[in-house]
């Protein structure tokens, strides 16, 4: 098949060069028994990818099974993939099959690959080099033969600098490297997708496809879109559902996106720099919030001191440019951070600003911390520490 062919059979959407180089690599690779791996952002699409694989490869005919490795808990991923013996663990009532022993003959995808524990990387490695695994509780070898795809949104060089994930495990999935470009490198295709997504969902309840005018198209073109695809197609079955009048404006799209300067903040990627765009949205989001708290003093009439009445807020060019790469030191710049404020009172510190923020992330997400970290751009367990740390 060609791309064209692809696309229509696949239901891909769009023309961004990044976007026909992943699928033509997943084309010409299909061929192959080569092990893949899909790197991209959450809501991409890259399980499209192995689908496209399979189906344009010998193995075909043979059994497609998807796993993700990040929804199956760490006690029972290896029966998951390989299967366990009758009594190897409490509750083992029989024999099993697990994933690699169903797909022989056939691909098995590994989605979200980066949330294996180090144990089950291990087995992984030998089954990859050498089609040998053992079931939980058994003693005897059993082969099988399966192209393996691997999907990802971690930086697993990262990964692998932490101890997260096996090096050599790597240079094995990573034979054949696929990126999926994030939606806002696609800009062209942003209205397209939207578009089908409005007139599918139109279609399947039976009423008038939504439309955007030329703002509200200039909108939806200049956001962010750190949910990609996902969040695309919720905006577009949101709107279709909720609003009434079939023509919508940029200042009712603006209603279901986040604000328009958090929009235009960098987002975290798996590419190089990753770090430093995510210190730096982290920080201006703290810059966001402290005039939004100063102006709601002004207006309640607060006598709050402040300096250098008509001085621009900012914080220093060093911190902003320094590469770091522990997110926890954009919570310990005291040092580097200052105000010359022209809305800044002079008893405010970053621990104020800090605390703020994290309060108003998890009332916004109801006390939700994961959903509260994504928020502000830093892990679960970072959050956790700063909430003991600032007595929240």
């Amino acid at each position: 098949m060609d791309l064209n062919q692809i696309k229509e059979r696949f239901g891909i959407i769009g023309n961004d060069p990044e976007l026909n180089r992943a699928l033509e690599i997943a084309r010409q690779v299909a061929g192959t028994d080569l092990s893949v791996l899909v790197t991209g952002e959450s809501g991409v699409g890259k399980e499209v990818i192995p689908q496209i694989i399979h189906q344009n490869s010998p193995r075909k005919h043979g059994v497609y099974i998807a796993v993700n490795c990040g929804a199956i808990p760490e006690g029972t991923i290896d029966s998951e993939l390989f299967g366990h013996e009758k009594g190897s663990f409490t509750g083992a009532t029989e024999a099993r099959k697990g994933y690699f022993e169903e797909a022989d003959g056939g691909t098995l995808f590994l989605d979200e690959v980066a949330e294996l524990p180090l144990s089950t990387q291990v087995r992984l490695l030998r089954v990859l080099q050498t089609g040998e695994f053992l079931k939980v509780g058994s003693s005897k070898v059993q082969k099988t033969d399966v192209r393996v795809i691997a999907a990802t949104n971690v930086n697993l060089q990262g990964a692998i600098a932490n101890g997260k994930f096996r090096e050599d495990l790597y240079y094995r999935l990573n034979t054949v490297p696929i990126h999926m470009p994030a939606l806002r490198d696609r800009k062209g295709d942003i209205y397209l997708l939207f578009r089908k997504f409005a007139l599918d969902f139109a279609d399947k309840y039976a009423m008038p496809a939504i439309h955007l005018d030329d703002a509200a198209r200039e909108l939806l073109e200049s956001y962010r879109w750190p949910g990609n695809i996902r969040q695309l197609k919720s905006v577009a079955e949101q709107i279709s559902i909720l609003e009434h009048n079939r023509l919508i404006s940029a200042e009712v799209l603006a209603k279901y996106l986040p604000s328009d300067t958090e929009a235009k903040l960098p987002v975290k990627t798996s590419e190089a720099g990753a770090d430093y765009l995510t210190d730096r949205d982290i920080i201006f989001k703290i810059l966001f919030q402290l005039r939004q708290d100063v102006d709601a003093l002004k207006q309640s009439g607060s006598n709050a001191a402040v300096q250098h009445e008509n001085a621009p807020l900012f914080i220093s060019s060093e911190s902003v440019q320094s590469h770091q790469t522990d997110e926890d030191q954009v919570f310990n710049q005291e040092e580097d951070t200052y105000l010359e404020a022209s809305d800044a009172p002079a008893n405010f510190s970053i621990q104020d600003v800090n605390a703020g923020l994290i309060r108003k992330a998890l009332e916004k997400h109801n006390g939700k911390r994961k959903a509260a970290a994504a928020e502000l751009g830093i892990s679960e367990r970072t959050l956790y520490r700063k909430i003991k740390e600032l007595g929240i």
